[in-house]
């Protein structure tokens, strides 16, 4: 497969030779028209949600299949003829079991109305022994496997609309999550720290240090080299002390000491370094590979146990240390029969770069940097688990195999009858419900893994996918993980971040951002020796460190050394452009360490770029005709060789144009479009780059608890909690991004004409003032669904719950009260109104759920046993509680698949706006409404239009949300022209265009008008700026938070009024309130807040030994001669209670009030 250099185009050596025809090159390139359109070509096959479907179809079709061969047979100690073996395994399609053996397939609809895990069965052939036969079983069940929605397994996949509508579900919907026990959970992106890669940096003793994370299979370990007075040392975890390194390269068999210097390197500065350590091995007598071992053995920590299980029999220490040396230390390098020359390349490479970067020759690495981080899916999360439970799975049958086939029985031993499904369903569903990931062998705990997908609005379940949170604990203040990386570009979304502890470590991918799954490396190690890479165990240190040569690394192994390092990575992205390599391999070298990193593992972000040659991109516009009239995919863009993914490493080796002006002889690629570098949630606001950056945060924040539309099927839905918007509206300014998430479909939000003015006082610090008449016609107006569930449970003694009829009272035939809303069979009525404190359903519960009937019986020791007795019931009903009425929308009946029966209610509340309501533009501006008024007394224009909303001008000086000031142009311009404009980043419709527009019209050309005071009924004095902006309702609303109380619940302990608006709790009046009162001098005030009102009590003190009495008696002076009552905090007594319990005795002395 050699490739032949050509000179007329080779973009790696254009530096060498003089071009000729300058002058081509120096004209200016022509822009690329309409090359946006790439951007939808991209996100039809990768990008937003597509990398959490790509990561579970590789675990499903591939991964799934490495595990099985990894832990393929299972054999027993006690019979050595018995063993079972795996011959393939698949994951079959969702179904559901009702009753026994009637299987049929299931939707993720039923799935979410029953309270039920969306899974499918994981299948298994299996070869095993019974008695002295072997037998194949095919199609065996070893447990169930939930399914991500919209991967190849489920039943979504590639349909079209007309089928998604006849499974209730929403077309637009992204997928990307699990349906576990009902809810809908994400797995989120998780970064981490790149496994089998050096990394250069500094130990909290301030010396240099360049560790290692291996991962294999099968273990998890971090090796380091370090310098500790001018000598250098292997840390391991397994090692009791740190191993001086010559020693290590004795053990692994390297005897001469000119031999390890070599590999370390024969410069003079680095000898003069490493000196100090070779006389160690010297002063410690070790001079032979025995003798190193050895030392190690001495070293290490008793018994491993991961060799002690496979041969009983204890190995000497010896061979301990060199099963240590080749499979636990650097774990990730292949040792092959015991020969280390890889690893001692390896490890000697580790040393040499402590070396120059104590010599100040290469910087030290950044872990912050993304090219050094990878991210993890759900489909690799997910693969941990599996491999833990499979693993898990067979001990069990082995334990079980183990304990029956030695004993003689009639029946021959058949280990199908003893597969326990449960194991792997439950581990899979609890460890996705409750999102702690716990896996014994790599000692991994992690919590929070997976959320609850956030249905408030289509952007809030759009942004939650694409968000990726990083292991760092969230309260420590450290501000170098948080701050914005310089490698995000492109990437990661530089707004979208919550604001507080979260800050900088919860981040959000950009829109063309795809995340790599792996790729198979055998391939990639023939390519690279075809195109002439020596290996590297042929070759002395001399050779491998000559200035010449440059060191292959596969993934962060070490696969060979080459003198041609240009060539090589010429030829390498020759074939990946031509499409004989995955697209997705990168290549880059460091030109300090002289090595060349060949990438193909999974978690790498990457994005697409446009390939440039001689000064020229490689797309022109008759490609991008061809794509709009669909004669082209975005695959024969990459196939062709016209587009290619770089990785975060890969960008570093290259020169990227932004735009094609910028295009000059060194460029190599050119951005698609400078918008993609904005995520999902920041690519909404129009003119971001108008804004003060923070404000675009706020509004990534906001845009989530904006209320909309949710989905085409909403109305289908049985959620928690669902805002609804009744009459939603596109905006009329609108992005690029807006059109190609489908934001416009479902969106969130309404154009409100906007006067920018003060109007009363009821519009300081950002309060809004809203129209009456605007909010009579549907302005802002929103519908509230909340699910109540009401279970029937089993019990033990053969009871269960019951659901009564009402309650009718005897003189008026009537149902009491609360019963007033109950149909005959004890649930509501769908259409019934319910007001606070009413009974939704009638459910009783029986007193006793342990005891038999028989034995609460006897338990009583009634005389007359009655036959015909039926269990007591006491009431447990489901009672509405809200202070403002609701509408009965939905009652379900159904039952989940534990056979339980679950009745499900859906209460419905149309809400207004009213003041205190929270209103927000898309600029982070928001402000809660603080008056409505009447239209009449609103201002207004020639043409009699009243505002919807006005708002104070003083938002905008300090906000510096210009941005908003154009997006009222482009909507002015619109609602005139009859069309939408754009506003999309770093681009959008230009003011002077939308001016134009306003004049010709015959509107001012800055977007004010002159209004009419409607209150005098005189023009206003100066031109208010007018005009429609898009406003959106968020969640927070006054009627969920207002909250009073004058007598209610007390705590039993403290006898205190409870805390919470939930418990109906009262209003604390804190340490620093107390100390403001003080500070008056309020002192009965004081005293009437903090006891008065809250916890009060009455007790008798004795004045002789000033401990409690009793009804005026003192039991420890045996009198009632000197008792006083006195008031004292309930909480004050119990203080003194406990304290007595613990032999401290308080006593009170009174004194005499005059």
């Amino acid at each position: 497969m050699g490739v032949q250099k050509n000179t007329t185009h080779d973009p790696y050596g254009a530096d060498d030779e003089e071009t000729n025809n300058l002058q081509q090159l120096a004209a200016p390139v022509k822009n690329i028209e309409d090359k946006w359109k790439l951007v939808p070509a991209f996100l039809k096959i990768k990008g937003l949600v597509k990398q959490h479907l790509d990561s579970f179809d590789y675990f499903v079709n591939t991964e799934i299949k490495k595990i099985m061969e990894a832990n393929q047979e299972i054999l027993i100690e006690s019979d050595p003829s018995f063993y079972m073996r795996y011959l393939n395994i698949e994951v079959l399609s969702p179904c559901i079991e009702e009753g026994f053996n009637i299987v049929r397939p299931i939707t993720p609809h039923e799935c979410r109305l029953r309270d039920m895990s969306y899974s499918a069965p994981i299948s298994v052939d299996i070869e095993y022994t019974r008695g002295n036969e072997r037998v194949i079983r095919k199609g065996l069940i070893i447990g169930r496997l939930p399914i991500m929605l919209r991967s190849c397994k489920c039943v979504l996949y590639e349909k079209n609309e007309a089928e998604m509508a006849k499974m209730r579900e929403c077309p637009l919907d992204p997928g990307g999550y699990f349906i576990t026990r009902g809810t809908e959970r994400v797995i989120l992106i998780q970064e981490q720290i790149s496994k089998n890669r050096m990394l250069i940096e500094k130990d909290s003793k301030d010396r240099f240090q360049c560790t290692v994370t291996s991962t294999t299979q099968q273990t998890k370990t971090k090796t380091g080299v370090y310098e500790s007075k001018g000598r250098y040392f292997l840390a391991h975890n397994s090692l009791t002390d740190d191993i001086p390194i010559v020693i290590i390269f004795k053990a692994y068999g390297i005897q001469s000491d000119q031999e390890i210097c070599e590999l370390i390197g024969f410069e003079d500065d680095i000898l003069n370094c490493f000196s100090a350590s070779i006389e160690e091995s010297h002063r410690l007598g070790i001079f032979t590979q025995m003798q190193a071992l050895k030392y190690i053995s001495g070293k290490m920590k008793s018994s491993s146990k991961q060799f002690a299980s496979s041969q009983s029999i204890r190995r000497n220490r010896i061979d301990e240390a060199r099963e240590l040396l080749a499979h636990i230390i650097l774990a990730h390098v292949p040792v092959i029969e015991y020969d280390y020359k890889l690893k001692a390349v390896y490890t000697a490479s580790m040393v040499r770069r402590v070396i120059q970067a104590q010599l100040g020759l290469v910087n030290m690495d950044d872990r912050d940097y993304y090219g050094n981080k990878r991210l993890e899916l759900a489909g690799q999360l997910i693969a941990l688990l599996f491999e833990d439970l499979f693993k898990r799975f067979n001990t069990e049958l082995q334990k079980i195999a183990n304990k029956t086939i030695p004993r003689q029985r009639a029946q021959q031993f058949d280990v199908t009858k003893h597969i326990r499904p449960d194991i792997i369903t439950n581990g899979l569903v609890i460890a996705i419900s409750t999102g702690n990931w716990t896996i014994k062998r790599f000692k991994m705990e992690r919590h929070g893994v997976t959320h609850v997908l956030s249905r408030l609005s289509y952007v809030a379940g759009v942004g939650m996918m694409t968000m990726i949170t990083s292991q760092f604990e969230k309260t420590r203040k450290v501000s170098g993980p948080r701050s914005l990386q310089p490698s995000q570009w492109g990437m990661l979304c530089p707004s979208d971040t919550p604001e507080g502890e979260g800050c900088g470590l919860v981040k959000n991918l950009a829109l063309m951002t795809h995340i790599t799954t792996d790729i198979e490396e055998e391939p990639l190690i023939r390519l690279a020796h075809n195109l002439g890479i020596e290996d590297i165990t042929m070759m002395n240190g001399e050779e491998i460190y000559a200035p010449n040569m440059f060191i292959v690394m596969l993934n962060g192994n070490i696969i060979g050394a080459t003198n041609k390092p240009k060539k090589l990575i010429y030829s390498i992205r020759f074939l990946r452009r031509k499409g004989y390599l995955s697209e997705f391999i990168s290549v880059y070298t460091l030109h300090k360490q002289r090595v060349i990193n060949i990438s193909s593992d999974s978690g790498r972000l990457c994005r697409p770029y446009i390939i440039v040659e001689q000064g020229q991109p490689k797309v022109t516009n008759e490609h991008i005709q061809e794509l709009a009239l669909g004669q082209r995919v975005f695959t024969d863009f990459l196939r062709q060789g016209l587009v290619e993914y770089l990785d975060v490493n890969e960008e570093g080796d290259s020169n990227i144009s932004v735009y094609e002006k910028d295009i000059n002889r060194k460029t190599t690629h050119l951005e698609i479009e400078p918008f993609t570098l904005l995520g999902a949630c920041a690519g909404l606001i129009p003119y971001p780059h108008h804004n003060q950056s923070p404000r675009n945060t706020y509004q990534c924040a906001m845009g989530k608890q904006a209320m909309g539309a949710i989905g085409y099927n909403q109305s289908q839905r049985c959620d928690t909690l669902l805002y609804l918007l009744v009459y939603p509206q596109r905006p009329m300014v609108k992005t690029r991004t807006i059109e190609l998430i489908n934001l416009e479909k479902l969106p969130a939000g309404q154009n409100a004409i906007v006067a920018v003015m003060s109007y009363s006082g009821y519009d300081i610090e950002d309060a809004l003032i809203l129209n009456k008449s605007s909010l009579d016609r549907g302005f802002g107006r929103c519908i509230v669904y909340k699910k109540q569930v009401v279970a029937m449970k089993r019990y033990p003694n053969q009871t269960c719950d019951k659901i009564k009829g009402p309650l009718i009272n005897i003189d008026t035939k009537k149902p009491k009260w609360e019963h007033e809303v109950l149909d005959m069979d004890g649930i509501v009525g769908v259409g019934e109104i319910v007001d606070n404190k009413q009974v939704l359903v009638n459910k009783h519960t029986p007193s006793s759920t342990t005891m038999t009937l028989a034995e609460q019986q006897n338990s009583a020791s009634t005389t007359t046993t009655n036959v015909f007795a039926q269990p007591e019931d006491k009431e447990t009903p489901l009672i509405y509680r809200n202070p403002v009425p609701a509408c009965i929308e939905k009652v379900m009946l159904t039952s989940n698949h534990e056979d339980m029966f679950i009745v499900k209610l859906l209460t419905r509340q149309t809400r207004r706006p009213e003041i205190g309501d929270k209103f927000s533009s898309r600029h982070g501006q928001k402000g809660v409404c603080g008056l409505i008024v009447q239209q009449e007394d609103m201002p207004f224009n020639d043409y009699g239009m009243c505002p919807d909303i006005i708002m104070n001008p003083h938002g905008y000086p300090s906000r510096m949300t210009i941005g908003k000031l154009i997006e009222l142009l482009g909507g002015k311009a619109g609602v005139l022209e009859g069309k939408f404009h754009y506003g999309t980043a770093f681009g959008g419709d230009k003011i002077v265009d939308l001016s134009k527009v306003l004049v010709d019209k015959g509107f001012n050309y800055l977007g004010k008008d002159i209004l009419t005071s409607g209150l005098t009924g005189e023009p206003l004095q100066s031109y208010i700026f007018f005009g429609p902006i898009f406003y959106q309702k968020l969640k927070h609303m006054v009627q969920d938070k207002m909250h009073a109380r004058a007598r209610g619940p007390r705590s039993v302990l403290t006898r205190q009024p409870t805390e919470g608006r939930s418990r109906d709790g009262g209003l604390r009046l804190g340490e620093m309130e107390r100390d403001c009162l003080i500070g008056y001098g309020a002192s009965m005030l004081i005293l009437e807040r903090l006891m008065i009102s809250s916890d009060q009590f009455q007790v008798d003190v004795c004045n002789q030994c000033g401990l409690f009495g009793y009804n005026g008696w003192c039991q420890y002076c045996k009198s009632s001669s000197d008792v006083a009552t006195i008031k004292i905090p309930y909480a004050c007594k119990l203080l003194f209670q406990e304290l007595q319990s613990m032999n401290i005795v308080p006593r009170i002395s009174l004194k005499t009030q005059i």
